[in-house]
């Protein structure tokens, strides 16, 4: 018999029986290969026959009974692959095929596969894990996931090879073949990313995307529809790279959500995808003050100083502020009206004042209620009264017009409203200036002054001086 033109490696198979049924010849194979069924036709010598072996399609050349003939695969033995050849076809040169070879062991005892040899720069085994492998008896099976990725234009060819410790067929070799081709200039603008400026969003929101391409785009620009999972993102159905630029923007916005939930936002263009995660929060109100503790320092009795607290709306959700106060002596607060409500991003002035009336340290805090968690915010203060002795300073000019020599003045004060003068000077006053220590805070006085000669006689009283003691 003729042998059938096939790839190596090859296994010879003797036809042991024949029988004849009509004008057909049909025959069964005596030997041990389980399920081998031959069609053998007596007009058609030399005619290509199909071998069943296995669950495997073989082909070969039959000429008649009591021949021995070849035929094809990657092992016939107890342990056989799919196939003994993988054809990838045309891949254009930057782009990835993929296939598979499946092993099947026939033995009654498991097979280790120890080792996956791949020859030819071009293609790679994938995805096999950790070897070695084993494969179950009794029709076991293992997918080997094989990839061409060209480099070159051109035909590449490869070979896988398969070691085991089968005692039939420790070795499988299946030929590799695919061809490399030049993209057109079309293929080469490809979309390489989807980038977002924010990864997490809390509350309602706008996100500012951009696509990109590795290239400009040629005429026309390149379209890419863009796609949410989730939606509480909304994006264009597709946003255009126009032509000459290498990327476009795009807005996801975003809406308020209760619970926090992730979207994945996917951009795809010329058969490529990009996705992007983003992380939404829900929203919640947050407040922030500029200050956690007030210092007012040394205040004068009776004389009010007051600082300023920023508060500001820090969270996602709008702030409400139910009620404020201020517990300590001499400490208020002022400037705002409760309950007050401000959005997000939004500020008020709260003004807190000291105004000791007495001489001393003193303590207070400002307590502040919102819609907040925790819901109350402090502010500690702090301020000491300071006591304050004051003078009054007086001076005035000596007369010009006296006929009597001047030896001193007379200086006299009135309280407040009263028209009653006393004399403050127990002796004549030379020069024309004195100082009055004896006032008290919150008081007024009103002063004048007479002149006096040798004699003790006075003059009429100067013009009147007020003054209002703090």
């Amino acid at each position: 018999m003729e042998e059938s033109n096939c790839l190596p490696p090859r296994a010879q198979v003797s036809i042991r029986a024949c029988a004849l049924f009509g004008g057909d010849t049909w025959l069964s194979s005596g030997s041990r290969i389980p399920r081998i069924g031959i069609a053998y036709r007596p007009d058609q010598w030399n005619s290509r026959v199909l071998l069943v072996i296995s669950s495997l399609l073989l082909v070969a050349a039959f000429s008649g009974c009591g021949s021995v003939y070849q035929v094809s695969s990657a092992g016939i033995g107890s342990f056989q692959a799919s196939t003994n050849s993988v054809e990838f076809g045309t891949v254009t040169l930057g782009q990835t095929a993929n296939s598979s070879v499946t092993l099947v062991n026939q033995s009654s005892a498991a097979i280790q596969v120890s080792s996956l040899q791949i020859a030819g720069s071009a293609f790679v085994v994938t995805g096999s894990g950790a070897l070695p492998i084993s494969i179950a008896a009794d029709g076991g099976t293992y997918q080997v996931t094989l990839q061409f990725k060209p480099t070159a234009t051109g035909d590449a060819t490869g070979l896988l090879t398969v070691s085991s410790n089968s005692s039939t067929s420790p070795t499988l070799q299946i030929a590799l073949d695919g061809t490399g081709a030049a993209s057109s200039s079309s293929d080469s603008v490809q979309l390489v990313s989807l980038t977002c400026s924010q990864s997490s969003i809390a509350g309602s929101g706008a996100d500012a995307c951009t696509v990109t391409l590795n290239a400009a785009a040629g005429t026309g620009g390149l379209a890419v529809s863009l796609s949410s999972s989730d939606s509480s993102v909304t994006v264009p159905a597709s946003v255009t790279v126009p032509a000459g630029a290498s990327s476009a923007g795009f807005t996801a916005t975003v809406a308020a959500v209760t619970t926090a939930q992730s979207a994945t936002l996917t951009a795809a263009a010329g058969g490529i995808s990009k996705t992007y995660a983003l992380t939404l929060n829900a929203a919640s109100p947050g407040l922030t003050l500029s200050a956690s503790s007030v210092a007012f320092g040394d205040v004068e009795l009776n004389s009010p100083a007051t600082q300023s607290v920023t508060l500001t709306s820090s969270g996602t959700a709008p702030l409400t502020i139910s009620s404020g106060s201020a517990i300590g002596s001499g400490f208020s607060i002022s400037g705002v009206s409760f309950p007050l409500t401000l959005n997000p991003g939004a500020t008020a002035t709260l003004n807190v004042q000291f105004d000791p009336t007495t001489a001393g340290a003193a303590t207070g805090t400002v307590t502040l209620t919102s819609n907040t968690s925790p819901s109350t915010a402090t502010i500690s203060l702090s301020g000491t009264g300071q006591s304050v002795s004051y003078q009054v300073d007086l001076t005035w000019d000596a007369p010009t017009n006296s006929s009597d020599p001047i030896t001193g003045y007379n200086i006299y004060r009135a309280t407040g409203s009263s028209s009653s003068y006393q004399l403050l000077n127990p002796s004549s006053n030379t020069s024309t200036a004195y100082t009055d220590s004896s006032v008290q805070n919150s008081t007024s006085y009103t002063y004048y002054v007479k002149s006096v000669d040798a004699q003790g006689n006075q003059s009429a009283p100067s013009n009147t001086y007020m003054i209002n003691i703090p």
